[in-house]
């Protein structure tokens, strides 16, 4: 017929570009994601056992304060998520090139659950029952461990201890604070601080393995 130009139509294109789409999210959920950095959550670790001290040794007054212990340690979670952020970002750039929004946008997709879950359960728990909210700590450390476990797929194996080590310090803060019911900061030093050094002992040790691997 004439005028007809042979080629893609914008539907043919259009559904094209989301097959590939699709494809290319396919092979981010199923590559090793190697965009967290060492540097910055060993910083996150070391961070939480800061501000746990500091608040032990000014704020030692302050565990049946709620207000104060969220205005601690929620800018101090902002601050972690901020920093892990930028080199999570800067790095899957290098290392994953044209796959990084991709690999980033499965990450993310795994533990963000994680994220909002621990933010709501706090925001209920805050305005239904402030009495009990002696077991934020452990309740955000067993929601972390969620969030570990999420990942574990496409991260080293040995991050599943990781896992295990915030399901169990959860729990044990549940169980060492259910007799005082205050708001320790070593309840979240102690897991988040040592937690986050186990993540970053893994990374490191994952990037190692797979540099020799090559």
């Amino acid at each position: 017929m004439e005028g007809h130009h042979p080629g893609f139509s914008m539907t043919e294109l259009h559904q094209a570009l989301v097959e590939i789409s699709a494809i290319r999210s396919q092979v981010a959920r199923g590559t090793q994601f190697r965009g967290y950095g060492p540097a910055s959550i060993g910083a996150t670790g070391a961070l939480a056992l800061i501000v746990a001290t500091l608040q032990a040794r000014w704020l030692g007054n302050s565990s049946h304060d709620l207000v104060t212990f969220l205005a601690i340690w929620l800018p101090t979670a902002a601050v972690s998520v901020l920093f892990t952020a930028i080199e999570t970002i800067d790095r899957a750039r290098r290392v994953h090139c044209g796959f990084a929004k991709e690999m980033i946008h499965s990450a993310v997709e795994q533990f963000l659950p994680a994220v909002v879950v621990g933010l709501m359960l706090t925001i209920v728990l805050a305005r239904v029952a402030p009495q009990d909210s002696w077991m934020l700590p452990g309740l955000w450390a067993l929601v972390f461990s969620l969030g570990v476990f999420a990942s574990c797929r496409f991260l080293p194996r040995p991050m599943f201890t990781v896992g295990l080590w915030y399901l169990a310090s959860g729990l044990t803060c549940l169980v060492i604070l259910g007799g005082s019911r205050t708001l320790s900061p070593w309840a979240m030093g102690i897991p988040f601080g040592i937690g986050q050094l186990l993540v970053a002992a893994v990374l490191q040790f994952g990037a190692r393995t797979a540099n020799a691997e090559k």
